[in-house]
């Protein structure tokens, strides 16, 4: 398993490992019932619970290999979000995911981050397949899905609450160009 998280470059956005910058930036993220209300159960986390979910996320690179990358603006360093791969035990496949603080909403770094996700997951790391788990009146988020070549798969319950899948395999998306400009393995 890799002792690193790669550094993805976009046009706007350097996705990254989280580190202890992170930990009040984060914590505000996920006190906000905005950015919280389609991920879990919607309930904003006070920091202890913040800290540890960075934690896991910091994490499951090891376990897995891949994971969730914080997300900052390029022209400021500032944390907007996160996106990356996840894949729990139980999961229903390997997630690409995403969520952003609600003033970067409306801006496109959601799809923007995302592309170079898929990129990375498909033509790096080698995986075949991701879905996306997303609640059903999320409407920002299946616009995400289908703009990054996801399309709908079925109905599900994970954890008691109701989702819709959406899904890519690799070969749907073989002749579209590389989105990330760069993608850099660096110590985290």
């Amino acid at each position: 398993m890799p002792n690193y998280i790669p550094v993805l470059e976009t046009e706007r956005l350097i996705l990254r490992g989280f580190d202890e910058r992170d930990v009040d930036t984060f914590a505000e993220m996920n006190a906000d019932p905005r950015f919280t209300r389609f991920i879990g159960d919607g309930r904003p986390l006070n920091r202890t619970e913040s800290w540890r979910l960075m934690a896991t996320l910091i994490g499951h690179w090891q376990l897995r290999g891949f994971g969730i990358w914080a997300v900052e603006l390029k022209a400021t360093g500032e944390l907007i979000g996160r996106t990356g791969l996840f894949y729990p035990e139980g999961w229903p496949g390997i997630e690409l995911a995403w969520a952003f603080h609600p003033d970067a909403w409306g801006q496109g770094y959601a799809t923007e981050s995302a592309l170079a996700a898929r990129d990375w997951a498909f033509k790096i790391a080698g995986l075949g397949h991701l879905v996306s788990i997303i609640q059903p009146n999320n409407e920002r988020s299946k616009r995400v899905a289908q703009r990054i070549g996801e399309r709908y798969s079925h109905r599900d319950i994970i954890n008691g609450i109701p989702v819709v899948i959406f899904s890519v395999n690799q070969h749907e998306l073989e002749r579209e160009p590389l989105t990330l400009t760069h993608a850099v393995a660096k110590s985290a």
